[in-house]
């Protein structure tokens, strides 16, 4: 389901950034609840066909959340976010690596800081996601993966989710 939300999605070299913006039809603190709660996470965060399964979530300052995205043959990407600093309902950041099973960090792959911001317009909801990369290569590895369309097509999970949440 294509959405009509706006959306945008820029990539800046120089600075080693990408920026998404991203507007949902849902109040603020459903918005919230569907990017930091795993229960919920694990609903859209993957592209389909694939699923996000959770191993552990401790959404707060110094803790992670550890998790794989499976496909649907069975494979598993991990991924590890150590949350740093987390504003209640108005922002967190974190740093995202792949990772194995048991979270030991893949230092052969893109590691990225995350922004990730919520502001309430009326009765939807406006995301800004900053991704900075300690150098252009990794930022660039990561756009290969295909991060772009994989991002956009779950936030579109994330548009189905949320009137049924």
């Amino acid at each position: 389901m294509k959405s009509n939300l706006a959306v945008d999605f820029s990539v800046d070299k120089d600075n080693r950034t990408i920026t998404i913006k991203r507007e949902f039809a849902a109040e603020r603190a459903l918005v919230w609840d569907a990017y930091t709660k795993a229960e919920i996470l694990d609903q859209w965060w993957a592209p389909k066909p694939w699923k996000t399964r959770t191993k552990s979530m401790d959404f707060r300052d110094g803790g992670t959340w550890l998790y794989a995205m499976v496909g649907p043959k069975g494979e598993e990407h991990w991924s590890i976010v150590d949350y740093t600093k987390i504003d209640p309902k108005q922002s967190f950041s974190g740093l995202d690596a792949f990772t194995d099973s048991d979270g030991n960090i893949n230092k052969e792959m893109p590691r990225s800081a995350w922004e990730v911001s919520f502001d309430e317009k009326g009765d939807h909801t406006h995301v800004k996601i900053i991704v900075s990369y300690d150098d252009l290569a990794q930022l660039e590895a990561t756009l290969e993966m295909g991060f772009r369309e994989g991002l956009l097509v779950a936030m579109e999970n994330l548009d189905e989710l949320l009137p049924t949440l």
